[in-house]
């Protein structure tokens, strides 16, 4: 009974820790094309406050994620190619949401040089990666 409830509960945090990974790089297309200070400011209040939460929601997402790996042995055994992999986007979502980060501090020093089109491209990589692991986790093709 405890694995259903872990299990749960890690997709309800990973749904919402990706809704913040598709969020914010939309707020950053919006900067990006800003020219007025205090809507720039205002998206920037948002951003904040968007990756201070989504921060706080990817921590037991991937503490409960390694709750049932390690302690359920989900992905472990023989045919478990498919959890390394799955694991390997789990690295790069890591990174992509601490380049956000890094991508917001600099919005907040004015130092922005990339345009809103990158930004928008940039805001597809969460997408390709949640179809990446969803397929992963449920078809297990390898």
């Amino acid at each position: 009974m405890a694995y259903l409830w872990i299990k749960a509960l890690h997709i309800v945090f990973i749904a919402s820790w990706f809704a913040g990974l598709f969020y914010l790089p939309r707020i950053f297309v919006n900067l990006a094309m800003e020219t007025e200070p205090t809507a720039s400011a205002r998206l920037l209040t948002m951003a904040r406050k968007l990756y201070r939460f989504m921060t706080i929601l990817m921590i037991p997402a991937l503490a409960l994620g390694l709750v049932l790996w390690l302690g359920y042995g989900v992905g472990q055994g023989p045919d478990s190619g498919w959890m390394h992999a799955k694991l390997a986007i789990v690295l790069l979502l890591i990174g992509y949401h601490h380049m956000c980060k890094s991508l917001l501090t600099k919005f907040e020093r004015g130092e922005n040089t990339r345009s809103h089109v990158w930004y928008r491209w940039f805001n597809e990589m969460p997408v390709l990666a949640m179809f990446a692991a969803v397929i992963l986790v449920v078809v297990k093709p390898f």
